[in-house]
Formats: C-alpha cells, sequence, structure tokens
C-alpha cells in the first residue's frame, strides 16, 4: 500500500494477490488512519517505497511508530516490507529512518542498481527483522523462490562487483543540483511540487485534473514525462533527473509553455 507502479500490482495479481493502493496525505506521506482502514482479513503485507519513487519523499520514523500501533490492532499477523533501493540516494543531511527496530513484522528490500547507478541490474538483498517470529520460514520461502524463478537473479559478474564495492555510492550532488533546478523552476512557473529529499525524480500537481491529457501538452513541447495516475497517484506526473543537466535547462520553457496552455494563458 503505497505511491505504486503498474509492475508492481501485475507481479502481485499475476500470483493471485491484490494490491490496494492508500492516497497519501497532501505532503506524499503515508496516511496511516486510511492505510489502517483498508486492513481486512485478506491483509497479509503492507508496502513501502522511501526514499519513494515517484515523489522522493523520505518517510519520517513518525511514520512507521504509527504503522507499528496499526499493525498490533490487526486481526492476524501482517508484514511490512520496506521498499528502499533509493536509500543512499538523499539530500540536505536528511537520514532515512531505519525501519526493523520500528516495526517488529518487517522486511527491509534494497537493491544496488540506484546506488551505484547499474539501472536494470537485479542485485540486491532482503533483510528479514530477526524480531519476527515468521523470519526463518519467510527466509525459506523466498530463498526457494528465487531459485525458481532463475532469470531474476543477479549475474556472476555482478555478484562479484558488489562484493568489492558494495559499500561505495554514487555522487549524488549532481542529482541535487538537477533536483534545485526543476523544483525552483517549477514552482516558479506555479507548478505545486513537494521538494524531493531523495532519489532522482520530482513529482510535481499537474494544472488540470487529466494528468494523461497533461503529459500529451508536455509532449507537444518536447518534454517527456509519465502520467502519476501510473503510480496510483492521478493529477500528478513524474519527471526523472536521470538527464543532462542542460536538458532540464532546455525543458523548463515547455514547462511553462503547457502550464500556460492548460490553463489557457497566453
Amino acid at each position: 500500500m503505497h505511491l505504486t507502479c503498474t509492475l508492481t500490482c501485475f507481479y502481485a495479481e499475476n500470483h493471485g494477490g491484490r494490491l490496494v493502493v492508500v492516497p497519501p496525505r497532501a505532503d506524499l506521506t503515508p496516511d496511516v488512519a486510511q492505510l489502517e482502514a483498508a486492513i481486512t482479513p485478506r491483509t497479509r503485507a503492507i508496502l513501502l517505497n522511501s526514499p519513494n519513487n515517484p515523489s522522493g519523499v523520505i518517510y519520517p520514523a513518525s511514520t512507521f511508530v504509527e504503522i507499528e500501533a496499526a499493525l498490533s490492532r490487526a486481526m492476524r499477523p501482517i508484514v511490512l516490507i520496506s521498499d528502499e533501493p533509493y536509500r543512499a540516494l538523499v539530500f540536505d543531511d536528511v537520514v532515512p529512518p531505519e525501519v526493523p527496530p520500528l516495526v517488529t513484522r518487517s522486511i527491509v528490500a534494497t537493491s544496488w542498481s540506484k546506488s551505484l547507478a547499474i539501472p536494470g541490474e537485479r542485485i540486491g538483498y532482503l533483510a528479514f527483522s530477526p524480531r519476527m517470529p515468521e523470519a526463518a520460514e519467510l527466509f525459506e520461502a523466498c530463498t526457494f523462490t528465487s531459485r525458481v524463478l532463475g532469470f531474476v537473479n543477479a549475474p556472476a559478474l555482478w555478484q562479484w562487483v558488489v562484493a568489492e564495492v558494495g559499500d561505495q555510492v554514487i555522487d549524488v550532488a549532481p542529482y541535487r543540483e538537477k533536483r534545485d533546478l526543476m523544483y525552483e523552476g517549477l514552482t516558479r512557473i506555479g507548478y505545486q511540487c513537494v521538494k524531493p529529499q531523495g532519489a532522482f525524480y520530482v513529482f510535481p500537481r499537474t494544472p488540470i485534473d487529466d494528468d494523461v491529457a497533461f503529459v500529451r501538452l508536455l509532449a507537444e513541447e518536447g518534454v517527456l514525462t509519465v502520467p502519476g495516475s501510473g503510480f496510483g497517484a492521478p493529477g500528478h506526473i513524474r519527471i526523472s533527473l536521470t538527464v543532462e543537466r542542460d536538458t532540464v535547462v532546455r525543458a523548463l520553457p515547455g514547462f511553462e509553455r503547457a502550464f500556460r496552455k492548460a490553463r489557457g494563458e497566453r
């Protein structure tokens, strides 16, 4: 239950599960009250992603304290899966909280594909909280699943690489500079936007309700973005900062023209 994408829903549904997206607060942090209200006797896990894709928001420790309290009131044991591939890509000295000390039944999932800038290389790990009574059984189940789905196993080459440089992190300064350029440029134009604290995305609100239509307006201006409805958050667009700095600078006039056009301004 988080800002999620179509791909995650596909994987869940392909194995007989169903993802329920719980809308976040206005600041794009989880609305724990709504999350608890969405829990049913069939709920098995809660999935959170922080630093978040697509918003770049980092969830505070208080959010996980609230979730722990909610899970303690649940009718059955529920696991929190903390999806953290962007944990190393943070700005402004913000430190993402450690989840296992805050949530008893928690699993941390992460990947080196972001911290080492090797997108597409599926190499990472799952960490099970030792406080979770089912940790050993879940570990065995995940190990079996990984062996059955051999195509998702990390290539041997990258296993050797990570053993040598797994504690290294790419320089986040260029991402921070592009974050500042894009955020300041968009808010100057008039976009409503929560300032990202991590990852490499910006997730502003669209000036019209139809985010897909607005993506088309941007495309007419030569700017490619992704509609927020694909992440369970309609009325937003996701902007990637994995481009050159010059691309960000050249895109801002297109963002402004599309914004004015959507609002019927010249």
